[in-house]
């Protein structure tokens, strides 16, 4: 099993769970360059709110956009936008990427503008 499919695997474990829940949950997705982050609904039918790099807003901020203070950045502005949406609580859905790094400064960020997971 390459990494890819062993990511995919730990993606389809976490989201099963969280299917179960029926919960609202923050997913995330990164690439080398980028990190973006999605509120989805708890049905996962409906995106209430998205962030990613790839925004002129958050992209004017940054002097790179693949590292740890981008993903900062990216959950502090994911968590505004979740607030501003009517959602305070999430299930954190990582997408099989390992719990470190830029997932964890996503996830200590949101926390800190004040979204609940």
């Amino acid at each position: 099993m390459d990494k890819k499919q062993s990511r995919m695997k730990r993606a389809l474990k976490l989201r099963s769970k969280i299917k179960k829940l029926s919960a609202t949950r923050l997913s995330i997705h990164k690439t080398p360059q980028h990190i973006y982050a999605q509120v989805i609904s708890g049905d996962g039918t409906t995106t209430l709110a998205s962030v990613s790099t790839t925004q002129a807003e958050i992209k004017a901020n940054l002097k790179y956009t693949g590292n740890i203070i981008a993903a900062a950045e990216v959950g502090k502005f994911i968590a505004q936008k979740a607030i501003a949406a009517g959602v305070t609580e999430v299930a954190f859905d990582r997408s099989g990427f390992k719990y470190h790094g830029r997932v964890k400064a996503l996830a200590d960020a949101a926390r800190e503008a004040g979204l609940k997971f």
